[in-house]
C-alpha cells in the first residue's frame, strides 16, 4: 500500500480528530471521501485502510519510532513513514530515514514481540483486564481482533432471495460466500464499497456482520408478534427483526437518541419495512406502558464494544477503566428495567458485542440469581473472533416464567 502525497493533510486531520477529540472515525472517513471527488476507487480504499491502520497500530508505531505520542504535524508525518516501512510499500516515501535508521526501526519492531500490549497496540490496563477475564484465550482473541474485518451483508428477504442476490452480485464481478449459521448472510471475497451499489440503494441488502445477524435469529420473532428492540440505535437489528416477522405484527424500536431513530426510519423506508414503530425514550413512562404486553424483547446493551474492535479500532483508546464499571452497572440496570415488558412465556435475548464474561455470562448469572422464580435461561451462545472469524458476541435467550 502506497500513501499518496495528497493524503498527508487529510490523514493528519482525521487521525487528530479521532484520537485527540474522540470523533467517529467512520463518519470522518466518509466525509473526507465525499469531499475528494477526484480520488479513484483504489485511492479511497487506501485512505480508509490507512486511517484505520494508524488508529489500530498507534501505540506500536510510536514505540517503533521511540517517541512519545504526539499530534505535531511533523511527528505524525514521521509516524506515517514508519507505518509505510512496516506495513506498506517499503520503496515508497521512506527516504527520510537513513539505512541505519531503517535497521533501528526494524529492530524495535521485532523487540515489540516481547510485550503483548505493545505488539498488539493496546493500553496496559486493558491488556490486564482482558487477560484476567479470559486467561489464555485473550492472546488468540486480541490477535484476531487486530486483523482487518470481512465485508458481510444481510439479504433483505422481503425483496429478494439470497441465491438471487448472490447471482446478481456475481454478474457485477462480486463473488460472495455463504455462512452456515446465518441464513441471510453473504461474505464478500474482496473488500468492496457496497454502499455505492444499486442493490444497496434499492434496499436489497444491509451491511451486517454474521454474528450480529445471529442475534435476531436467536430471538426467533414470528409474524404477528409484538417485539421490542429496547436499545435500537440506528436499527441494524431492528430491520432484521422486522424482516424475520415478514412485515407482520409490530416492532417497537426504543432509543434515547431521537436522531438515531430518524436514521432507522430512513433505513426502514429503503428496505420496504412498514411494521416498525419508533419511540424515543423521553421518560420511564415510554417503556412502562409496555409492561406485560410483549412477546419478544431484544436487549442489545451498551457495552465495551471489544467484540467489534476490528471495525472500530479507536475503541481501545476511548475506553477507560472506569468505563467498564459504568457499563456493568448500566447493563444490570437495563435488565431490571426492560424485562417486565415481557408477557408470561415471552422470550428475550440479552446481547452484547463484547468478548468479556463480565458483560455477558456474569450479568445473566446475577440477574437470574435475583429473579430465580420469574425467568429462566433457555440457551446461551458466544461468537469468538478467533474461532468463528467474525465479530465477538454474547447472547442469552431467557423466558419469563410468571
Amino acid at each position: 500500500m502506497i500513501i499518496e502525497p495528497d493524503f498527508s493533510n487529510e490523514l493528519f486531520s482525521v487521525i487528530q480528530l479521532v484520537l485527540r477529540e474522540n470523533k467517529h472515525a467512520a463518519r470522518l472517513i466518509s466525509t473526507t471521501l465525499k469531499k475528494n471527488i477526484l480520488w479513484t476507487t483504489s485511492q479511497k480504499a487506501c485512505f480508509s485502510d490507512t486511517v484505520y491502520d494508524i488508529i489500530r497500530w498507534w501505540r506500536l508505531l510510536w514505540y517503533v519510532l521511540d517517541q512519545e505520542p504526539s499530534f505535531q504535524k511533523q511527528d505524525v508525518h514521521k509516524l506515517l513513514l514508519v507505518y509505510q516501512i512496516l506495513f506498506g510499500d517499503q520503496n515508497s516515501q521512506t527516504n527520510s530515514f537513513t539505512t541505519e535508521e531503517h535497521a533501528i526501526i526494524k529492530k524495535r519492531f521485532n523487540d515489540a514481540e516481547n510485550s503483548r500490549a505493545v505488539r498488539e497496540s493496546i493500553p496496559d490496563w486493558l491488556d490486564a483486564v482482558c487477560n484476567k477475564e479470559l486467561g489464555d484465550r485473550w492472546e488468540q482473541e486480541i490477535h484476531a481482533l487486530n486483523k482487518k474485518p470481512v465485508v458481510a451483508i444481510r439479504t433483505n428477504t422481503i425483496h429478494i432471495t439470497k441465491p438471487d442476490l448472490k447471482d446478481m452480485l456475481a454478474k457485477k464481478g462480486i463473488e460472495t460466500q455463504n455462512v452456515e449459521f446465518a441464513p441471510e448472510a453473504l461474505v464478500l471475497d474482496k473488500k468492496q464499497n457496497v454502499f455505492t451499489l444499486t442493490e444497496f440503494q434499492e434496499g436489497l441488502f444491509e451491511v451486517q456482520d454474521p454474528a450480529s445477524q445471529a442475534v435476531c435469529r436467536f430471538l426467533d420473532p414470528k409474524p404477528g408478534m409484538t417485539t421490542v428492540d429496547a436499545c435500537a440505535g440506528e436499527g441494524g437489528k431492528t430491520l432484521h427483526i422486522a424482516s424475520l416477522m415478514n412485515n407482520k405484527g409490530v416492532v417497537i424500536a426504543l432509543d434515547t437518541e431521537p436522531w438515531k431513530l430518524s436514521e432507522l426510519k430512513r433505513r426502514a423506508k429503503r428496505a420496504g419495512l412498514n411494521n416498525i414503530e419508533t419511540r424515543p425514550i423521553t421518560s420511564s413512562k415510554v417503556y412502562k406502558r409496555l409492561n406485560n404486553r410483549c412477546d419478544r424483547l431484544l436487549l442489545d446493551v451498551p457495552c465495551s464494544g471489544l467484540g467489534v474492535l476490528r471495525r472500530k479500532p479507536q475503541i481501545r483508546w476511548n475506553l477507560q477503566p472506569d468505563s467498564l464499571k459504568r457499563l456493568h452497572s448500566l447493563q444490570a440496570t437495563l435488565l431490571e428495567r426492560y424485562t417486565p415488558i415481557l408477557k408470561p412465556k415471552g422470550r428475550m435475548v440479552y446481547a452484547s458485542c463484547s468478548i468479556l464474561p463480565s458483560e455477558g455470562e456474569q450479568q445473566i448469572k446475577q440477574f437470574l440469581t435475583n429473579h430465580i422464580e420469574q425467568y429462566r435461561l433457555l440457551e446461551e451462545k458466544r461468537f469468538s473472533p478467533s474461532t468463528d472469524g467474525f465479530d465477538g458476541f454474547y447472547m442469552a435467550l431467557l423466558e419469563r416464567i410468571s
